[in-house]
């Protein structure tokens, strides 16, 4: 990977205006503008104790219960807030467990069976890409 300096990067996004730029004070923000598009749909199965305790999802539990080797689902959206829905259509669809759910970065986690958490991921996808018009990627296994 090459390195380039401050006035290289100026120059190649000002083009010709950088010779009108150069040595006046610019300021620089980054906005995200992020698309509608689920990012990641993975399944993990069976998982390990180390996996859940890692996670953080065998906190909360009620006392005698143990999740391990249950599968795990992961999901990605953005824009971050579509969590929640695709949280909704996850529970409704299959008997699975809401792990963790960010609603401000868009990552959610759910558990159950693997057959349960499997039909949960492919209809959150299916949801987003045809009912909302969402960008949406393939669920994957391991």
């Amino acid at each position: 990977m090459t390195h380039i300096t401050k006035e290289e990067l100026l120059e190649k996004l000002f083009h010709k205006d950088y010779e009108e730029l150069k040595g006046k004070k610019l300021r620089m923000t980054r906005v995200r503008v992020p698309g509608k598009e689920v990012c990641l749909a993975h399944v993990i199965s069976p998982s390990q104790a180390c996996i859940y305790q890692n996670l953080g999802l065998h906190i909360g539990v009620h006392e005698g219960e143990d999740h391990t080797g249950e599968s795990i689902g992961l999901l990605r959206f953005t824009p971050w807030e579509a969590v929640v829905v695709a949280a909704d259509v996850a529970v409704k669809s299959a008997h699975v467990q809401i792990g963790f759910m960010d609603r401000f970065c868009g990552s959610l986690i759910i558990t159950g069976g693997l057959s349960q958490v499997q039909t949960a991921l492919e209809e959150v996808v299916r949801f987003f890409d045809e009912e909302l018009g969402f960008q949406t990627c393939e669920v994957h296994k391991s």
